[in-house]
């Protein structure tokens, strides 16, 4: 009898679990058995690399029964990146590799019956979590090698074959093996403007003063904000520029957005993603595609493919109930856990969730009666605004009521300020909430829960007792008091305060409100 063990990974959503894959070689019924708790794609597996073993790094114990277990034998696994560690395992029971060359070693990668290597969804993740669980040697598809090699502390190695696995874990010279074809899809379609972000600018737009001011708190804190108004009153124009007054993200987000983004598979861009995301779904969208879920393998949705930047929910209010009333939980957590038959997973989501709204169906309603050309009812407007439950408008930090800029606006006179001057005012205050939050695991003051803002971070006894009068007079919510609170705290960062003052709490409690901004209290014109 001959034995032998390697190493691979599973994924449950975000959370990676180290496999020992025990292969056993005994006389017996000649055959090969995967058991272990195995999913119909992994008992594929026993023909792929039977043929892939029998061609690329024979033989195939052909007379001999070949037992394959993975344990923990309780954990459900799936997907074709076992592939390759069932292969070393096999050969390391045969003989052909020395004792010990698979120790301390995790296998990832799909064989095709030739024995090439393809490369596999989700190799950022498993190599996190491997290197998490002490494995410091990882073999990939040779085109995942740079995913791979983010995580610090593990030497990876870019492989295109069985045949030149073999060869590297039995010290010989590495056979010349066929480019590994990437996984990642080919944009076919020039009309996307996938870059269109990039030319898009804070200067460009005309007055807005009240939400240009909503956005930099908004961008600063981390916090969720609304937008209403009249068609053409500038709101998609307003949040599709809040990812360019956002800085790179920090090394540990840009491996989580990265890593979700891998797990999530399809055309993502190369490398370490340090750009702040922006998803911007159609109201249309299923409740799987925006939290997560689908058929088969859980997937993250659009709302974990926005973590660390924004998603852009536009004509809110014409989103299915379902969608909406979904949105609860993760915007309070800034995590979504979603269970599918035997399958949980729980993936980030602490991107800014930014909604538009018209004020009506027809979106022509104006509070102006000389502008209004509304032609719906009372009874229409009311039922329309009715659909943003309150329970999601009690999540959302800051509420602005966008209109279309007047002409004094429109003049060559005014100044308007560039994203990168605004984004600098960002960055320093992020910097401050950094500082503030170093030894506490959080990032910004939008993610801080509310029994440790009050107890380490009180706001003072005579703004606590102003925001206590706004609770009794049922003004504000309790937790419309926390988001005033972690409001207040981000107006102070803006402007350079160690802790925040009357004026930064009045200016954060017109933003929870949507009452207009006094720009001139926080040092801006108006």
């Amino acid at each position: 009898m001959m034995l032998a063990t390697a190493w691979t990974m599973a994924l449950q959503g975000a959370v990676g679990h180290l496999v020992e894959v025990q292969v056993d070689i005994s006389p017996g019924v000649v055959g090969a058995t995967i058991v272990g708790r195995p999913d119909a794609s992994l008992l594929e597996a026993r023909d792929r690399v039977r043929m892939a073993i029998t061609h690329a790094a024979p033989p195939w114990p052909s007379t001999r029964r070949v037992t394959i277990l993975l344990t923990p034998a309780d954990l459900p696994k799936r997907g074709t990146h076992f592939d390759l560690a069932i292969a070393v395992g096999i050969k390391g029971a045969d003989g052909t590799l020395p004792p010990g060359s698979t120790a301390d070693t995790v296998f990832i990668g799909e064989l095709t019956l030739d024995g090439a290597l393809r490369a596999v969804p989700g190799v950022l993740p498993m190599v996190m979590a491997a290197a998490a669980r002490g494995v410091r040697r990882v073999f990939v598809p040779e085109p995942q090698a740079r995913e791979a090699a983010m995580v610090p502390g593990v030497e990876v190695f870019g492989v295109r074959s069985l045949a030149q696995v073999v060869a590297q874990l039995r010290g010989e010279e590495v056979p010349v093996a066929a480019p590994v074809h990437d996984s990642r899809g080919a944009t076919l379609l020039t009309w996307r403007g996938d870059d269109r972000a990039d030319e898009v600018d804070m200067a460009d737009l005309v007055g807005l003063d009240d939400a240009r001011f909503a956005l930099e708190v908004v961008a600063a804190g981390g916090h969720h904000l609304m937008l209403t108004g009249p068609k053409g009153s500038g709101k998609t124009s307003l949040a599709e520029r809040i990812p360019t007054l956002l800085p790179d993200l920090g090394r540990d987000e840009a491996l989580e957005l990265t890593a979700v983004l891998s797990l999530a598979g399809g055309d993502n861009p190369p490398g370490l993603v340090v750009r702040p995301p922006f998803r911007a779904p159609h109201h249309d969208t299923s409740k799987s595609s925006l939290l997560g879920g689908g058929a088969g393998r859980v997937r993250p949705g659009e709302l974990s493919r926005a973590h660390c930047g924004v998603l852009f929910l536009d004509e809110f209010p014409l989103f299915r109930t379902d969608v909406i009333e979904a949105l609860r939980q993760p915007m309070e957590s800034g995590e979504i856990s979603v269970s599918r038959g035997e399958e949980s997973a729980v993936y980030p989501a602490r991107g800014m969730v930014v909604l538009a709204s018209n004020p009506c169906p027809c979106g022509d309603y104006h509070p102006d009666h000389k502008q209004n050309r509304c032609t719906c009812t009372e009874v229409q407007r009311r039922e329309y605004r009715r659909r943003v439950s309150g329970p999601v408008a009690d999540r959302i930090d800051v509420l602005r009521h966008v209109l279309p800029p007047g002409r004094a606006d429109q003049g060559a006179h005014v100044s308007r300020e560039a994203s990168a001057t605004i984004r600098d005012r960002v960055t320093a205050a992020r910097r401050r909430q950094a500082d503030r939050y170093a030894h506490s695991g959080w990032r910004l003051n939008a993610h801080v829960p509310s029994h440790l803002l009050r107890s380490r971070w009180p706001l003072g006894p005579e703004l606590e007792r102003r925001l206590e009068h706004e609770v009794h007079a049922g003004l504000l919510s309790r937790r419309g008091a926390t988001r005033v609170h972690r409001l207040a705290l981000t107006v102070a960062d803006l402007l350079g305060l160690e802790v925040p003052d009357v004026a930064c709490l009045d200016t954060a409690l017109r933003l929870r409100t949507g009452e207009p901004l006094v720009l001139t209290a926080v040092g801006r014109a108006g």
